[in-house]
């Protein structure tokens, strides 16, 4: 089993900048490829970005490429999303996620490819 705590979100002014942690207990996860979702009010979770077991590789939704990176310690068995240049748009609940299977060869954006989850943590970005 694999725990994930999400943390670091809070409220931002428009442009401004958070960084999220997601602090994963209980095993290790450098096997698994790591993925942020976020659910806006109203609206199903989507998918943000996604960083390969490896950590070599990474992909993003359109809506926050080049704003927003993607990261990995695994020495501290965690995964971090650096948000910059914040949109209102990004107001939502943000969660990580851990990949079912070990290895992947190609990261997914699929949420059924995701088998554990972290708590979600609020992102309200003003203007």
């Amino acid at each position: 089993q694999v725990q994930l705590d999400a943390s670091g979100g809070g409220l931002v002014q428009a442009g401004g900048s958070l960084r999220l942690s997601c602090a994963a207990s209980g095993r290790s996860i450098s096997a698994y490829a790591m993925g942020w979702f976020r659910q806006a009010p109203g609206k199903e979770r989507e998918f943000v970005a996604v960083i390969s077991w490896s950590g070599a590789g990474t992909y993003y939704a359109d809506s926050v490429k080049g704003r927003f990176t993607i990261s990995r310690d695994k020495a501290k068995n965690a995964v971090y999303l650096q948000m910059n240049s914040l949109k209102l748009e990004d107001t939502a609940v943000y969660y990580c996620a851990a990949d079912r299977r070990a290895f992947r060869v190609v990261t997914s954006i699929v949420e059924d490819e995701y088998e554990y989850w972290g708590q979600g943590t609020q992102v309200t970005v003003s203007s």
